[in-house]
């Protein structure tokens, strides 16, 4: 029973995102932290408070990083299909078979 929780903290762990997964996680913290530094500096000014500025600042990038760092699982929902492991004999290591014939 250890080991089933112990697999599954380690498939949590693991951090699987595909490729549209980075290029939305680029995007949503490149938006996220430029809304929270204009908002921080526009409520900044209005209110004449560096310290409120730059602590709405430090808590809109906390809240960028729970939102960005974890691999929640919507960062993969189009993994990529590797092919699979084939087309090398493993007695003979002097080339690549490509359709039945050695390569290299």
């Amino acid at each position: 029973m250890a080991d089933q929780i112990l697999d599954q903290i380690r498939d949590v762990a693991e951090g699987q995102i595909d490729f549209e997964g980075q290029r939305f996680t680029e995007f949503l913290s490149t938006a996220l932290l430029s809304l929270v530094g204009a908002l921080s500096f526009i409520i900044g000014f209005i209110k004449q408070d560096i310290k409120l500025a730059l602590m709405i600042g430090l808590g809109g990038t906390a809240l960028t990083m729970f939102i960005i760092v974890p691999p929640w699982p919507f960062f993969n929902r189009h993994p990529v299909k590797w092919l699979p492991a084939g087309g090398v004999d493993k007695s003979s290591s002097e080339g690549i078979t490509v359709d039945g014939k050695v390569v290299g």
